[in-house]
């Protein structure tokens, strides 16, 4: 199976944060399972750690995400063109292009946003 993590799922498994639920952690752990890590998401820490909204390191969250034997996922015009038939049930321009990701790449959307269900896109709750 594939399995794209949202932002905040991928920084929950690093941290090995307790809102991360054992349905979730044991997708993530599967060996059997590739587990994708988005350009987006990337970003998205990047970003918010610039701004001051979260404190990371992104050289640290980079090695974690190699030494998990994630796959790195970067944006491709497939991405770009499932994007642009998603409704805008919300404005997260992040969320938005995982979203994509997600369908386009045929993978399980591992989210604890309620808004993903609405995309129509194969959600597995993190919570």
């Amino acid at each position: 199976m594939k399995l794209l993590l949202d932002t905040h799922v991928l920084l929950w498994w690093l941290a090995d944060d307790a809102r991360l639920g054992t349905q979730a952690r044991e997708l993530i752990a599967d060996p059997g399972n590739d587990v994708l890590v988005s350009a987006v998401s990337l970003w998205e820490i990047a970003v918010k750690t610039r701004i001051g909204k979260l404190a990371a390191s992104l050289d640290d969250i980079l090695d974690a995400v190699r030494a998990n034997g994630f796959i790195r996922l970067g944006l491709e015009d497939t991405h770009l063109h499932a994007l642009m038939t998603l409704p805008m049930h919300h404005r997260d321009p992040f969320d938005h292009l995982l979203l994509a990701q997600a369908v386009s790449e045929g993978a399980m959307f591992c989210s604890d946003d309620a808004n993903a269900g609405k995309y129509g896109v194969n959600v597995v709750g993190a919570g």
